[in-house]
């Protein structure tokens, strides 16, 4: 199994082909970001993609921005996905990651949404998974763990770290069973979070070592679970970000890191990571 590098465009508003020369200077292969908003930018950013020949992955935001319009339905969200996949299409995306819905949700109104949307995208021959995000659905674990049962082959985007904030605290105790979560996962977003916020400041500070291992852990067993579900491709989109997550510091809001920085890190020691773990699968193999 392979793993493949995408870099995210969360905060960054070049034409695509910026990021993506500085991308691939950094080992990445690749773009993630959300499907532009009108026919005319997504002919222009399917032009670039096409002449660089760069993957792309797609993020699918229903329902209003970030955090979702609270009086919007279920189908208000799916109406806005089947507008979004038109423009998708254009792109050729590998798959599609759709941020959707609202965490006000009980689990049978989230688990409604999810079987509907994946109803829209097989029509339209994309494959779709799911981010765990908060203020939308697949908020927290124990929702997610309970829409699997509603639906056992939903896939997922994880971003974990939105879970460490929502339960305040790592998700490393016996009691904390996520197996059917990460044999449903799809794609990575790699940040790091801890008990009290989405992003650490820096993932190799000595202080946040514990939300980084506990972190790896996780990709780690996404990994292993991939890789006896037959992938022969995995993929990551380090996605330290802006709005918040980058923490500043008082008065003079500067940043205490580059952010372009903590993701070209956290890629570079991520395939460090990836490599070790396969090499430790196909040792045991061999030793079997």
């Amino acid at each position: 199994m392979e793993l493949e590098l995408f870099r995210t465009l969360w905060g960054d508003n070049r034409r695509w082909d910026i990021p993506l020369a500085e991308a691939r200077n950094a080992g990445f292969i690749g773009l993630e970001g959300r499907i532009p908003q009108t026919q005319a930018q997504a002919q222009e950013c399917a032009t670039i993609l096409r002449e660089e020949d760069a993957p792309y992955i797609a993020i699918a935001m229903t329902g209003g921005g970030v955090i979702p319009q609270q009086t919007a339905t279920v189908q208000d969200h799916l109406e806005d996905l089947r507008q979004t996949i038109d423009r998708a299409l254009l792109l050729n995306p590998r798959f599609m990651t759709i941020l959707g819905g609202n965490d006000r949700w009980p689990a049978n109104q989230q688990a409604e949404f999810i079987a509907s949307a994946q109803e829209i995208c097989r029509a339209a021959n994309i494959t779709c998974c799911f981010e765990t995000h908060r203020s939308r659905i697949l908020a927290t674990p124990w929702i997610t763990l309970d829409i699997i049962r509603q639906l056992p082959d939903v896939l997922f985007t994880a971003d974990i770290s939105h879970w460490v904030v929502c339960c305040e605290r790592l998700l490393n105790d016996p009691a904390d069973d996520l197996s059917s979560f990460i044999n449903r996962v799809h794609h990575i977003q790699a940040r790091v979070g801890y008990d009290q916020g989405p992003q650490v400041p820096h993932p190799a500070a000595p202080e946040y070592a514990p939300a980084l291992r506990f972190h790896q852990h996780i990709w780690q067993e996404i990994w292993q679970s991939q890789h006896i579900r037959g992938y022969t491709t995995t993929t990551m989109t380090p996605e330290c970000g802006p709005d918040g997550y980058l923490h500043t510091l008082p008065f003079t809001n500067m940043p205490v890191a580059d952010l372009w920085s903590l993701n070209v890190w956290t890629g570079q020691t991520e395939y460090k990571h990836f490599q070790h773990t396969m090499s430790d699968l196909g040792n045991k193999k061999e030793l079997g």
